[in-house]
């Protein structure tokens, strides 16, 4: 006997395959379309299908965008490149409305244990960015995790022999945080990554 009707079955499936989205919380997606008007469910529709149809990823950074340069491009000086993993982590880091250079998307790092290597990441499209000339600083924004520290590591390698600044964002203890409740890794970058004040 089958659970749910094939409309519904079918929703909850595809609603599963979303990162973090089990099977009961696909069940509440699911039932909440079946419950929506008519017109709530065209407009849902309609805005999956319009980012289908009109996010591409820009040709100079590859982040996202509706034309074939985003914005970020078109409009801020490119002496500066911040190099994250993926589009979210420019999403992050322009909401801090601190940074007003250009960014390099990797879509992903350097993960020898997943057969990730140089070649299957955004690695010759930001050195032939750096080819034309005109960056003076290159920030490595990679997540402090294992794949992270190697991208940045592997990048800073192949930018320093061109004169090329290369800085990485600090790492360490998050203000508010007692000493006793970091974890050591957090706590070890925090000693390597002190400031002069």
């Amino acid at each position: 006997m089958k659970v749910y009707i094939e409309p519904i079955g079918r929703l909850i499936n595809e609603f599963s395959k979303l990162p973090g989205v089990g099977a009961k919380t696909a069940q509440r997606f699911a039932y909440k379309v079946v419950n929506m008007s008519e017109s709530e469910a065209t407009a849902f529709a309609d805005a999956i299908i319009n980012v289908k149809k009109n996010v591409h990823y820009c040709k100079i950074c590859g982040n996202f965008s509706e034309g074939e340069i985003c914005d970020i491009c078109r409009l801020r000086s490119s002496d500066t490149i911040c190099v994250v993993k993926e589009p979210k982590d420019v999403i992050a880091i322009e909401k801090l409305n601190e940074y007003n250079g250009v960014y390099h998307v990797l879509h992903g790092t350097i993960s020898p244990l997943d057969g990730i290597g140089p070649n299957d990441i955004n690695v010759k499209e930001l050195l032939h960015r750096i080819a034309q000339g005109g960056v003076n600083e290159v920030i490595m924004a990679t997540n402090p995790d294992v794949d992270g520290e190697a991208t940045a590591m592997y990048i800073s390698n192949l930018l320093k022999p061109l004169g090329i600044k290369v800085t990485r964002l600090a790492h360490g203890i998050p203000i508010g945080t007692d000493l006793e409740y970091a974890d050591e890794v957090s706590l070890a970058r925090a000693f390597i990554d002190r400031k002069t004040i």
